[in-house]
């Protein structure tokens, strides 16, 4: 892969390489992991974001999946949490146990990387059912480890690639992944603040801690406040600035197509 000062380069891009979702996903939640060093991460957009921070604007990042795998540096995209290219040059395998017990729990990562099928405002998430629960409409892999992540790490950040009023719910169909707001309630104390950051194809939603709801701070390009508000289920908090999100450059764009991501095994 190449080095972080590549991406000084100035390349120029033709009409025909518009940016799509996934690169400005990836692009965006990279940049958001400038000051962190500790990230654990799942396999897609996540994985595209670490990589690419890791040749920007964060070369110290270390990246630890849930198979058990710390401080990867893989020499190609994984396919999986267990694909092997991650154990090669790594800084340590370890169990399950050891990775949720010691690296988890002893709260060692400043973000988990998550995804949902739906989030609302206090940064709750479900990744269970769309619909009811005994008949639902759409059935979902479930938590994995994202309870565990949600609880531990010093903050959380999500990326989601619909931003709509059914993804984006005043009521969650299914409560997967609880907070802190809510875990406090029911006598649980987590060791993080939970959701810090929402990035969708809207902008960005963050918010500082608990007991804050989610709040819009940054719009994409051409994109309004209206529109965010209106894809949203709930009644949307604005910051007092919203900022407009640079987009993508020619040089992150350059590094995510052809060394991040050559194969296109997540961009798409």
């Amino acid at each position: 892969m190449s080095t972080p000062q590549e991406r000084k380069e100035t390349v120029t891009l033709t009409p025909s390489e518009a940016v799509t979702s996934s690169e400005l996903l990836s692009v965006v939640a990279s940049r958001e992991l400038a000051s962190r060093r500790t990230v654990f991460a799942g396999i897609g957009l996540p994985t595209l974001a670490t990589e690419l921070a890791r040749l920007t604007v964060a070369p110290q990042i270390e990246v630890v999946y849930e198979s058990g795998v710390c401080g990867a540096h893989p020499s190609h995209l994984p396919e999986t949490i267990a694909d092997a290219v991650l154990i090669s040059g790594a800084e340590a395998v370890l169990s399950m146990p050891a990775l949720f017990g010691y690296v988890l729990q002893g709260g060692h990562i400043d973000v988990g990387f998550l995804g949902a099928a739906q989030i609302d405002r206090w940064g709750n998430l479900n990744t269970s059912v769309i619909g009811d629960w005994e008949r639902p409409d759409v059935r979902l892999p479930g938590s994995g480890g994202a309870i565990e992540v949600m609880a531990n790490s010093r903050e959380v950040f999500v990326v989601m690639r619909r931003h709509t009023p059914r993804s984006f719910t005043a009521a969650l169909d299914f409560c997967t992944t609880p907070g802190p707001d809510r875990a406090l309630a029911e006598g649980i104390r987590p060791l993080g603040v939970g959701v810090t950051r929402v990035i969708t194809e809207l902008g960005i939603l963050a918010r500082e801690g608990i007991g804050e709801e989610l709040r819009l701070v940054a719009v994409h390009p051409g994109v309004t406040v209206d529109q965010v508000r209106e894809a949203t289920g709930w009644e949307l908090e604005v910051a007092d600035s919203v900022a407009t999100v640079e987009p993508p450059t020619a040089a992150e764009l350059r590094l995510l197509r052809k060394d991040v991501d050559p194969g296109r095994v997540y961009l798409r």
